[in-house]
């Protein structure tokens, strides 16, 4: 008996002990979770670190002339860790003494918040004992500057707590200007929630060479999973390489204005213009703009990509083909008739307005644009065979996406003419510009060979790459076709599209002209999508080149009506459009006089300045003058006229790159350049006229530059 009571003594006793201890451990997990969670929480993350990747600063695209059109400036996060020494010491004597200056700075600067809003968040940071607390995030480095000044701020980083990440934003200066060409790049989240990368236009052709080597560095994760960069374990990132285009922000600005006045007068769907240099095939200009849901206009596509039915401009096909195969010479003559339709081999052919004449001679069917007469000298070639008019599309390069140096370019699209259903009326179809899709950049490839005398040119849009101001990279003319027809069928051509300007469809654009022109009008009625004949939509182009003896330039516009457009012509809408940008380019460029001796504009409307970007506002704000103002966040500005109104262009500025000074006051200019470390030589009075270092050349300590004013 006395045996079993010791026993069960023990037993009680250790089942007492033990639930004891379980008592003990549970008040003691109870009081970890509810009083030490998050210390011991901040503890296991305070023990994880890995590397992070570092993105390089992109590259810059630029123009020919050097202005920037797409470029990376930086952002600033901050961030504050609440348990740096210099604000807990003496028992956060810093922090109390600086919080209300601090919290005041900010409300007055930023203007988001009150003070009392501000003093109450970071004193609540603060009682957290919080190691990155988001202050502001994306700040320009103008606010930063001014951040960097405020009470407890200037204090430096280890009295301050304050914690600055860098990062950058892409940004087009320019804005409008080429902006669908030059492209985007930006980072977006996927539905897989991966943030991916979003390029289009140059951003993303040139991808590779803009984005540079990714850096990396060593991350200390803190509570709430918040990376903390580790002092000393970080590889910097190789800076991307910068894109020199083609492009000229003058000319892109007179094609842009030229597209976007017919544009808003006419409330067509789209429109696009694009200026080649004839004799390079470089593209000086590609303006794209679409009609936005609130009726105004953006580059929100590249139309001069989109393969369409071209109408009438694709003519010069069926010449080029009928004159090389010599089925047809320019005098022959062909019965047109006065009803405006006739039938050609199998099918009807109308023509959108009746001949002057019935009978024409095959210059004059092209001068006048006659359907029946283009369709008839095909049929006359190609009837027997006409998988062979195939064979001067391919020749022509009308059947393969345009090799100008963008990604994603679409194809063509050609009915079939091999099958014996259906080609011949596909051929004869074709050769009045329908049953054939090219892109408006297809099209003025094959007319700028004719102002080239054959020469088919490759058309580009980047000059170079280049490092820091060294070219690296070069990028020369490339001849796709030495000769594409016999030189007799090249100048016939010439002949003919001088014929519609002088006597043909394009005769009312172009009347009173200072200089030569020739071209060809098209239109076609849109059959696309969504969009059938029923809707009344038209294609209006205008395709050609100027001065007609030597040529210079290559131009083609085409613009996309509104349903049911009193003006749907091409001579009506698209070359009002080419004869503007060919005064302003033949003025500027080739007489090398001013544009506005070709324009009525009011006097002084012609001028140029420039200066800091908040003291050109304040003056207009003075004055009360409307201007159009593109600075956006640039500190230092262009101002010239455009259409009789001040302009306001952003002139970014980088610390390594000479600036481009003309136009301003000795004052802005020795205060600009002295600032990034460039000794300046002033000569004459007046504003700045020339300077002795271009704009964009890489600057090196001691520079001199000699600025003459005037």
């Amino acid at each position: 008996m006395e045996v079993k009571r010791d026993i069960l003594w023990r037993v009680y006793l250790s089942f007492l002990g033990i639930a004891l201890l379980s008592a003990l451990i549970l008040g003691r997990a109870f009081y970890i979770q509810r009083f030490q969670g998050s210390y011991w929480r901040s503890m296991s993350d305070s023990l994880h670190q890995r590397i992070e990747p570092l993105d390089a600063e992109r590259g810059t695209i630029y123009s020919e002339d050097g202005q920037m059109l797409s470029t990376s400036i930086p952002t600033f996060d901050i961030y504050m860790d609440m348990e740096a020494d210099g604000l807990r010491e003496k028992n956060g004597k810093r922090f109390k003494e600086n919080v209300d200056s601090f919290s005041r700075a900010l409300s007055d600067y930023f203007g988001d918040r009150s003070v009392a809003e501000y003093k109450r968040d970071l004193e609540s940071a603060y009682r957290r004992n919080d190691r990155y607390y988001p202050l502001r995030k994306k700040l320009l480095f103008e606010d930063y500057k001014a951040f960097r000044e405020f009470p407890l701020a200037r204090l430096g980083r280890n009295k301050s707590g304050v914690i600055v990440e860098v990062d950058s934003k892409r940004l087009t200066p320019f804005q409008l200007l080429a902006n669908r060409t030059v492209g985007l790049s930006r980072d977006y989240v996927a539905s897989s929630g991966k943030v991916k990368k979003m390029n289009v236009g140059l951003e993303k052709s040139y991808d590779s060479s803009l984005t540079g080597q990714k850096g990396e560095r060593l991350v200390r994760f803190i509570a709430g999973g918040v990376a903390v960069p580790v002092e000393g374990y970080k590889v910097e990132p190789e800076n991307g390489k910068d894109v020199v285009t083609t492009l000229d922000v003058n000319i892109q600005d007179i094609t842009e204005s030229a597209l976007m006045k017919v544009m808003l007068q006419s409330a067509s769907q789209y429109g696009t213009a694009i200026v080649m240099e004839t004799k390079t095939g470089k593209i000086k200009a590609i303006a794209n703009l679409g009609r936005q849901k609130d009726g105004s206009y953006w580059e929100d596509d590249n139309y001069a990509l989109r393969v369409t039915e071209p109408g009438s401009t694709i003519k010069l096909l069926t010449l080029l083909s009928v004159l090389e195969k010599r089925s047809s010479s320019l005098t022959d003559l062909v019965e047109v008739g006065n009803t405006g339709q006739m039938q050609v081999g199998p099918r009807i052919v109308n023509d959108a307005e009746r001949q002057p004449k019935p009978v024409e001679t095959v210059e004059e069917c092209f001068a006048h644009s006659s359907n029946v007469g283009m369709s008839k000298i095909a049929y006359k070639a190609f009837a027997n065979n006409p998988k062979e008019f195939r064979e001067y599309i391919h020749r022509f390069q009308l059947d393969i996406p345009s090799p100008v140096d963008l990604k994603d370019v679409p194809k063509p699209r050609i009915a079939p003419l091999d099958n014996k259903s259906g080609r011949l009326m596909n051929m004869i179809t074709m050769s009045f510009g329908y049953a054939i899709q090219v892109s408006p950049l297809n099209t003025l490839t094959l007319y700028n060979a004719i102002a080239n005398d054959g020469k088919m040119m490759k058309p580009y849009l980047v000059n170079s790459i280049q490092v820091d101001g060294n070219t690296i990279e070069q990028f020369q003319p490339t001849v796709l076709e030495e000769k594409i027809c016999k030189p007799e069928v090249v100048n016939a051509a010439k002949e003919c599209m001088k014929a519609v300007v002088q006597i043909g469809t394009g005769k009312p654009a172009f009347r009173d002209m200072p200089f030569s022109v020739a071209g060809k009008t098209g239109t076609a009625h849109v059959a696309d999508g969504k969009i059938k004949y029923d809707d009344g939509v038209y294609q209006a182009t205008f395709v050609g080149y100027f001065p007609a003896e030597q040529p210079q330039y290559t131009c083609i516009v085409v613009i996309r009506t509104k349903p049911h457009a009193f003006l749907h012509y091409g001579g009506q809408v698209a070359a009002p459009v080419f004869r503007e940008i060919a005064t302003k380019l033949y003025a500027m460029y080739v007489e090398k006089k001013n544009a506005t001796n070709y324009a009525a504009v009011k006097d002084s409307s012609a001028y140029f300045y420039a200066g800091y970007t908040k003291d050109v506002r304040n003056v207009f704000s003075k004055l009360n003058v409307n201007y159009k103002d593109s600075a956006t966040q640039a500190n230092w500005t262009s101002v010239y006229a455009q259409d009789a109104m001040p302009v306001i262009k952003g002139n970014f500025v980088q610390g390594k790159v000479m600036p481009n000074v003309k136009g301003m006051g000795l004052k802005d200019a020795l205060y600009l350049l002295e600032n990034i470390g460039v000794k300046v030589v002033a000569k004459g009075k007046g504003k700045i006229i020339n300077q002795s270092v271009p704009a964009g050349t890489p600057l090196t300590k001691g520079f001199t530059v000699v600025v003459e004013l005037g």
